[in-house]
């Protein structure tokens, strides 16, 4: 062919063949030149160039003789020896430029035709059946070369890109979207370009969806060229959604910019019609269809859009595709949805149709897609099963739609009832029926909302006629289409409806028992505790008993009472309480030794009359013989039980196991929350439990913090989830920290919250943060951190927690309680809380990070803050250090992973932190003063991780270099030295009043310093004390100023104060023991609290009115035996004699302040009679040391008190008594009791007529030992002995005629000796004066009754009141000691004292004279109705008595 083209072709037949060149140029010669003729013929060139004709030859026959023939399908074949190797790409161009220019067309379209070509002969080459749109590797070579020079074309203007589309949509069954693909990804042509060009927009969206659906099921299908496949369909996914979703079109495109975002519209939604037709027509898992299905759905997947993400395409697609899964194929009627919703609950949702919505909810806010079921619902018709099954999945995985949903069903019902609109009603009914499919924990119980919703005046009804009538329409209308159980919760909790109403209510419930008696199902055994709307097929009615049991034993055990539904049930529902719960409560069975649950809720429904005596009796024979029974009767039964419970357990630990598998991998972050609800519905099986009933929900929880206690089961339980959760935490920190984790740890918090569940969880974590912290491990340090916020960021919707022993604010939110475990006593427990607190702030931290401050403040606990300061500043001293910028460092989650973590250095880490510095600067987080007392407080110096020196250096610190000059504001005392001692006194205060609660329970004693770690504390008091004294200067003594007392005595006003008021026994005892510890911090301070001079150099009497208002008004009343103990009175004294130290007369500055005591305070002079023997040595000393002097006069007054005493009972003769007389009278009595002098009449004798004063007074004292003695007797005889003193002393003053009845008429607002008596008596004492008054009965003298005017009216008045004491209760005391002692039988009885006391006044009263019943009205008034019958005779014998007194003796001068 070659040679021929050489030579000159003759004429004819025979002639050679003449080349086409020669013919155009031979027809050129004979024609003229004709620019229209040129321009036709070019067309037809061009139109021959894009006919069906072979190129190969046609450029053969166009190639000159010189010129080789360049034939491109051996330049792109990869055999051929004339491979692309072998020519360059320009002389691929300057060939095409010949033969374009010789045929007159233009190169580009030549160049796309042959290009075009060439394509369409690589996709047809071996193509093999099983490569549907993807190439072999032969293929894939001879593409790459072909491209090359395609882009080579490109690169030099040489390639038209319309031309060439147009080329291959002419050959589009023959084209391979592998090949298409690399079109767009060699920039030879994009997608988006020759997707416009073709000219039909639906065949083209058919084409290209065919080929994705072909492309799907070849990804399935698993061949080697799966990561080639899923790259293509990531890459035409991204151009769709961008050319279909974007808000702009492109103005620089050739075509209309309307037609790509058509076509691309409709491949999506071509591509999810057939996916979800595949769902919906129930395709095999191995068809074609299904794996296609499964593949599209993968699309939605986050890392498909990650380089799309900052644009507003990927959330409108995901909009746009919610709506089309809505309103796909709506041919369901409402009737339907209404029958059909239990099967579309989340566990039934088609496991690919879950994993869609689970994904679209990745890109959509849970109130944008609440809005949009809401916007769809309203404009369209819908497909109610995808709807409901998108509302199940919400509402399971996202915590926070729960509240959008309920909020959602009350505009709904309000709108319903408003307009009465049906639609609205329906949407409402179905909603709230779809929520609480998915367990009670998630909505509330069908039974609770309907009874919210309309079992009330608030209710959406209104009451009014209008609504009821629509309401019971509506209710009607679904009496032929709904389950059985929502009748029943109709007919068991109706509507609230007005009795002129009734008629409505009662036609409905007529209706709904036909349909229910149609069913064979019966309103009377329904079950107490069923969640009706979420079970599945109607339990048997024994079966539904034994659970109601269960629960109610359980609401028993928690509650103390018996539950409310119960005791409904036993009145309105009597047939299946009697025929069903019953039998089921009263299985006979072996009793338990100590009475359970059980035994006690049967007892308390047999005391209630609950239970059928018949029956009862029944149940206790059928027990006795289940008793006699050998124990291998029962045997079989006991060993399948842990079989049974063994089962639920295995199916726990296999979910569990399949959620850790999903947190190792990160491309299983979809299937997690899923993977969570399983679980919980696993744990409520290992339980026993059915479901998770809401009506269980408790206010508060009981814990026994001491002795913590769980049952094996739900210890196994408990322990699986816990563990779980740590090895889930570090299985996700491994790879992704925890603000990218996403919520699982909260959904797996949640679920371990259950209101069956948590007590279990809290009783563990008791254990384990108490007793066992110092020994766990990093991952479970970590991971119960980590459930320690999750709590704490659910706390608003966590019950109470009262613990046992009471704390001492009563009940306990969750994170305080998590707190109050967390102890820092020991170097142990201050490391283990260390390690604690910085993994639980590290991981907030983190975890919260790009959320609100306030979300990380409502997590986080501030009282683990606290102590996170408190052990930081405590173990490390460059933490007590000022932070610079330069400080600022990063968390330390990462590290606290390792197994040998540095948990110093992590804390460090979080001390210096920015975030947490910025936390610490909020009120409620930040260590004051007062915090860290209590927490220094609790630490044990023998065991702590100070040495002694190191922790008084860090005392000194924290004192005056930290909290002292702080500001108010931050917790500090601002400089003031008197307000650091004043907190740090309350702060003691405090402590000891605790000290049995359920945190100190070591302290066995209320002994100041019986805890070690209170010692320290106590000396810092003591230092600052002297400081405040110097700081003022030695003319005002510390912490005292002219104008105010001293600060020690304003806490102590203050606290008392702010105490309970009462009588009652409680309030007593919390009374004097707050009263123990301020006499023990007194006597810890200077004496010169107690006796302090403002001028120390004037000879004036020392201010001591604080400590006698202290005494008069607290002490008093808590004195042993009418005197203060020995400590606190030689603490006076030394205070006393500081004073006169400080005095230039010292002897005046003692005698002026015991002068004072003799008013203001007598008690103190008592005292100190009560203890001279051992307070004389050390006065008497003192004062020659300092003075060289005899003692004051004052103190001579009491020596020589004490020696009147001693002389008068032993020798003859008595020595003069001292002035005044009651201290003589004091002295004797302390005397009397001391030697134990029984018969003292022959001593009495020997008072003269000027000293019988003495005597009243030492009867008055008498008075006082007698009633301490029966108050607290250390023997009976000590009683006896002491009445008979009493009798003896009141025996010598009537022989001397000595008016002794003032005693018992005493009034704290009378003046004089009546008011000074009654401050040296405690209250109580001063109220039982008519006990001891009518304990000397029978020494009474008749005629001394008689004859002393005030006697009757005295006696009333004593009667009246101890009548009036025994009501209140207040003669106990007395009464218990008398019960216990033989001896004091008749004698200490109230009862037979007061039948002894009203004999005698009703034989007393008529023997009196007028006179006597002077100013018996006003006796009467205040209690006369105590007694009628004494009333009456006082009354009668008044008014009956003759003027002539027959019983008063003659006058005879």
């Amino acid at each position: 062919m070659a040679d021929s083209r050489d030579t000159a072709s003759g004429p004819g037949p025979e002639g050679r063949r003449r080349t086409w060149a020669q013919l155009l140029a031979g027809r050129v010669e004979r024609q003229r030149h004709n620019p229209e003729r040129e321009r036709r013929l070019q067309e037809s060139a061009v139109h021959l160039l894009r006919s069906r004709l072979s190129l190969n030859d046609l450029l053969l026959e166009v190639e000159g003789p010189p010129c080789k023939k360049l034939c491109l399908s051996k330049l792109i074949g990869c055999d051929s020896p004339e491979a692309y190797t072998n020519h360059s790409s320009s002389l691929i161009g300057s060939a095409l430029q010949d033969q374009a220019l010789k045929l007159g067309v233009p190169v580009g379209i030549l160049s796309a035709r042959v290009v075009a070509s060439g394509l369409e002969q690589v996709c047809e080459a071996a193509a093999e059946p099983s490569h549907l749109v993807l190439l072999n590797p032969e293929q894939r070579k001879k593409l790459s070369s072909l491209l090359e020079i395609a882009q080579y074309l490109l690169a030099h203007s040489m390639f038209s890109r319309l031309s060439f589309c147009q080329e291959l949509w002419k050959v589009q069954n023959s084209l391979l979207l592998e090949a298409l693909w690399h079109l767009d990804a060699q920039h030879v042509v994009s997608l988006q370009e020759l997707l416009e060009s073709h000219p039909d927009i639906q065949a083209v969206v058919a084409w290209l969806s065919r080929n994705l659906c072909l492309l799907c099921e070849q990804i399935e299908t698993s061949c080697q060229y799966t990561d080639i496949a899923r790259t293509m369909l990531s890459d035409f996914v991204r151009m769709l959604i961008l050319s279909g979703f974007q808000k702009d079109s492109d103005l620089r495109r050739t075509v209309e910019p309307e037609k790509m975002p058509q076509v691309a519209l409709g491949v999506l939604q071509r591509m999810l019609i057939f996916a979800l037709d595949a769902l919906a027509a129930g395709a095999q898992e191995e068809s074609s269809s299904h794996k296609a299905a499964r593949c599209w759905f993968s699309v939605f997947s986050g890392h498909t859009y990650s380089s799309i993400i900052s644009t507003d395409s990927p959330k409108r697609f995901f909009s746009h595709t919610l709506t089309q899964i809505l309103t796909h194929n709506p041919v369901l009627k409402v009737s339907d949805a209404i029958q059909m919703q239990r099967d579309w609950s989340f566990a039934r949702t088609h496991p690919l149709l879950s994993m869609l919505f689970r994904r679209l909810f990745v890109m959509l806010s849970p109130e944008e897609v609440v809005g949009h079921l809401q916007e769809v619902l309203e404009i369209q018709e819908v497909n109610w099963q995808h709807v409901l099954c998108c509302l199940s999945l919400l509402v399971v995985c996202f915590p926070e739609a729960q509240q959008l949903v309920k909020d959602w069903v009350d505009h709904l019902m309000t709108r319903a009832f408003e307009s009465y609109h049906l639609d609205s009603m329906v949407t409402a009914f179905l909603v709230v029926r779809q929520a609480v499919l998915e367990s009670p924990s998630v909505f509330l119980s069908y039974a609770d909302w309907f009874k919210a919703s309309f079992g009330s005046t608030r209710g959406y009804h209104g009451c009014s006629k209008k609504a009821l009538v629509f309401l019971f329409k509506f209710l009607s209308d679904l009496v032929p289409f709904e389950a059985p159980w929502y009748m029943q919760v109709h007919i068991l909790h109706p509507p609230l409806v007005p009795s002129k109403y009734r008629s409505l209510l009662t036609d409905y419930v007529s209706l709904a028992k036909t349909r229910l008696a149609d069913l064979q199902v019966s309103v009377e055994n329904m079950g107490l505790y069923k969640d009706l709307s979420s079970a599945g097929d109607m339990t048997e009615p024994h079966s539904q008993a034994s659970q109601d049991v269960e629960k109610a034993i359980v609401v028993f055990e928690r509650t103390g009472r018996i539950p409310v539904t119960v005791m409904e049930a036993s009145i309105f529902r009597r047939s299946y309480y009697v025929t069903h719960f019953l039998p089921a409560l009263l299985t006979p069975r072996m009793l338990p030794k100590v009475p359970d649950a059980r035994v006690a809720f049967i007892e308390s429904l047999k005391r209630a009359n609950k239970i059928p005596p018949s029956l009862y009796s029944m149940y206790c024979h059928a027990c006795s013989t289940a008793e006699e029974k050998p124990l291998e009767d029962t045997a079989p039964g006991i060993s399948a039980e842990p079989s049974c419970a063994e089962a639920p357990l295995g199916l726990l630990t296999a979910a569990l196991g399949e959620l850790r598998a999903s947190m190792a991998n990160p491309t299983q972050s979809d299937v997690i929350s899923v993977q969570i609800a399983m679980i919980s519905a696993k744990v409520r099986a290992a339980l026993g439990h059915s479901e998770d009933d809401g009506s269980f929900e408790m206010s508060k929880i009981q814990l026994s913090v001491l002795a913590p206690k769980l049952e094996q089961q739900e210890q196994k339980v408990v322990d699986l989830l816990l563990t779980s959760f740590c090895q889930n935490l570090m299985a996700a920190s491994s790879f992704t920290p925890p603000e990218r984790q996403g919520p699982w740890a909260a959904l797996f918090v949640r679920t371990m919250c259950g209101h069956r569940l948590l007590p279990a969880v809290l009783t563990r974590l008791c254990q384990l943060l108490r007793q066992q912290g110092p020994s766990l491990s990093v991952p479970q340090v970590l991971g119960l951190a980590a459930v320690a916020i999750h709590l704490g960021e659910s706390r608003s919707a966590l019950p109470e927690v009262e613990v046992d022993p009471p704390a001492p604010a009563g009940g306990l939110t969750i994170p305080e309680l998590l707190d109050s475990l967390l102890t820092c006593s020991t170097r142990e427990s201050s490391l283990f809380c260390l390690r604690f607190c910085t993994a639980a702030i590290s991981y907030s931290l983190c975890k919260f990070s790009s959320q609100k401050n306030d979300n990380l403040y409502s997590c986080l606990s501030p009282g683990l803050v606290k102590k996170f300061q408190f052990i930081v500043l405590r173990l490390f001293s460059e933490a007590r250090e000022p932070l610079s910028r330069e400080d600022a460092a990063g968390l330390p989650w990462r590290p606290m992973l390792l197994p040998s973590a540095d948990w110093q250095r992590a804390a460090l880490s979080v001390w210096r932190q920015r975030t947490f510095q910025e936390l610490l600067k909020e009120k409620d987080f930040h260590l004051t003063y007062r915090d860290w007392l209590q927490l220094e407080l609790d630490v044990q110096p023998e065991a702590d991780g100070l040495s002694d020196t190191e922790r008084w250096d860090f005392h000194q610190w924290a004192i005056h270099e930290h909290f002292l000059p702080a500001p108010a504001a931050s917790g500090g005392c601002e400089g003031d030295l008197e307000a650091a001692c004043t907190v740090l006194v309350n702060v003691l205060l405090d402590f000891y009043q605790s000290s049995r609660s359920y945190d100190h329970s070591e302290s066995s004693d209320l002994v100041l310093g019986s805890r070690t770690g209170n010692r320290d504390i106590l000396c810092r008091l003591q230092e600052m004390a002297v400081e405040l004294e110097l700081e003022q200067g030695p003319g005002a003594p510390h912490g005292r100023s002219p104008s105010q007392g001293h600060f020690l005595f304003g806490v102590f006003r203050r606290r008392l104060q702010a105490l309970a008021s009462g009588c009652g026994v409680a309030a007593s005892l919390q009374r004097q023991r707050e009263l123990l510890m301020y006499k023990r911090i007194l006597l810890c301070m200077p004496p010169s609290v107690l006796v302090s001079s403002f001028q120390a150099r004037q000879p004036t009497t020392p201010s001591c009115e604080e400590f006698f208002n202290l005494v008069n008004s607290e002490l008093r009343n808590f004195s042993h035996g009418g005197v203060l103990t020995h400590d606190i009175t030689i603490h006076f004294f030394r205070g006393l004699l500081n004073a006169c130290l400080h005095s230039r007369d010292p002897s005046l500055t003692a005698n002026l302040t015991l002068t004072e005591c003799q008013t203001k305070c007598p008690l103190i002079l008592t005292s100190a009679l009560m203890w001279w023997p051992r307070l004389e040595p050390v006065l008497c000393s003192w004062w020659r040391k300092h003075f060289q002097t005899l003692l004051p006069q004052e103190l001579q007054r009491l020596q020589e008190a004490r020696q009147f005493a001693s002389d008068f009972l032993t020798s003859s003769t008595a020595s003069p008594a001292s002035n005044p007389a009651w201290v003589s009278a004091a002295a004797l009595h302390l005397m009397i009791q001391q030697v134990g002098k029984e018969n003292i009449r022959r001593q009495l004798e020997k008072l003269d007529c000027e000293r019988e004063q003495v005597l009243v007074f030492l009867f008055f004292f008498s008075l006082m030992g007698l009633l301490s003695s029966h108050l607290t007797p250390s023997d009976a005889v000590d009683s006896l002995k002491t009445l008979e003193v009493c009798a003896e002393i009141l025996t010598c003053l009537e022989k001397r005629k000595i008016s002794w009845l003032g005693l018992f008429e005493l009034t704290k607002t009378g003046a004089g000796l009546g008011q000074l008596l009654l401050r040296m008596a405690p209250d109580q004492h001063t109220r039982l004066l008519p006990f001891a008054f009518y304990s000397l009965l029978s020494y009474f003298n008749e005629d001394t009754a008689v004859r002393e005017e005030a006697f009757l009216r005295v006696a009333v008045n004593m009667y009246l009141k101890l009548i009036q004491l025994f009501i209140a209760g207040e003669t106990c005391a007395v009464s218990a000691v008398a019960g216990r002692s033989p001896e004091l039988q008749g004698q200490g009885n109230p009862v037979e004292l007061i039948t002894k006391a009203r004999l005698f006044l009703l034989q007393l009263i008529p023997r009196c004279p007028k006179n006597s019943f002077s100013n018996m009205a006003e006796v009467l008034a205040d209690c006369g109705d105590s007694d009628p019958e004494v009333s009456a005779a006082l009354l009668s014998r008044q008014q009956d008595v003759p003027d002539a007194d027959l019983y008063q003796e003659p006058r005879l001068f």
